[in-house]
């Protein structure tokens, strides 16, 4: 069933404004989050850190329960007017059951991560919110200034319009697909998109842009979530596809091949589709990690002089 419903855009940040860094899955220490306090308050935001900031659970920054409460907290805090995911990892699906996220109807505020935040993105799209697909506090440094600032504009109220060139495609890409679409804009990382499919945080793709990215995954693996996406009907009626940056995708065993890219994977997937296609989409486990708002609508451009995602406000 196709849902087209207007989404809930949280209000641009101004300075001053309080923005709560928090780990929800990965554990971290605030010496390890000092760059992206920094930024934030040369941006004029007042930062405050969640309780599990500095707290270690084996690999995680508590138990569910914990982080979960962290993350509840600042969402139910009139005061915090966005939320900055530290860090990527695993564990931010434990947390789905643990949360009220319906306050963010009353109170909407920008929700900013990627990667394992997938989680979050895809919950608060079928609530009706819409969240930022961008670069979390960790290692924000190691990023382009078209990332930082991207994301800058994107918190403010006015995010950028992205481009890829056709030299930006990269050697061995597929060809793009021309044409123009619009759309609300879905997706994230493929592996949390295939972990949730038939749960109730699974997605509707029916007239909206799929965007998908991915890091460090057997190209077997890569093939056996996109066959599962497609079986799904996910690639069905998209309006189009945005492919983000497929990182250090390998084979279990190089004399042994799986014989595609994970770009390669999805052109065959798609190829008897008519909505436009781009590959090498500056997003993703990059160092040019482009800020995305999902939920909001965009216009896709592909044309021979490259790609074109651009956001509107309604």
């Amino acid at each position: 069933m196709c849902d087209l419903r207007s989404m809930i855009i949280p209000p641009p940040l101004r300075p001053g404004d309080t923005i709560a860094i928090i780990p929800t899955a990965r554990a971290i220490t605030s010496g390890e989050l000092q760059e992206g306090i920094t930024l934030a308050e040369s941006w004029g935001l007042k930062v405050i850190l969640g309780a599990g900031v500095g707290r270690k659970r084996f690999q995680q920054a508590g138990t569910a329960e914990e982080r979960a409460a962290d993350l509840q907290a600042a969402l139910d805090d009139e005061a915090v007017k966005a939320i900055w995911c530290a860090r990527g990892g695993y564990g931010t699906v434990h947390l789905l059951e643990l949360l009220d996220l319906s306050v963010l109807l009353k109170r909407p505020k920008w929700i900013i991560g990627f990667s394992d935040v997938t989680v979050l993105h895809s919950a608060l799209h079928n609530l009706g919110a819409c969240s930022l697909h961008a670069q979390m506090p960790f290692n924000i440094t190691g990023k382009t200034s078209e990332s930082v600032d991207s994301l800058k504009a994107a918190l403010f109220g006015t995010p950028q319009a992205i481009s890829r060139s056709p030299s930006d495609q990269g050697d061995g890409m597929p060809t793009d697909r021309m044409g123009t679409c619009e759309g609300q804009l879905v997706g994230g990382n493929l592996s949390i998109l295939y972990a949730l499919r038939g749960t109730p945080y699974d997605l509707d793709t029916t007239g909206k842009v799929l965007f998908i990215e991915d890091l460090d995954e057997l190209l077997y693996h890569v093939d056996r979530m996109v066959m599962n996406l497609k079986l799904g009907g996910l690639f069905e009626n998209c309006a189009g596809l945005v492919l983000g940056t497929m990182t250090d995708m390998h084979d279990k065993n190089p004399a042994d091949p799986f014989g595609l890219t994970a770009e390669a994977i999805f052109a065959r997937t798609v190829q008897d589709k008519g909505y436009p296609v781009c590959y090498n989409f500056p997003a993703g486990h990059i160092a040019d990690n482009r800020a995305l708002a999902l939920g909001q609508n965009v216009k896709l451009s592909v044309t021979a002089e490259g790609a074109t995602l651009s956001f509107r406000k309604s």
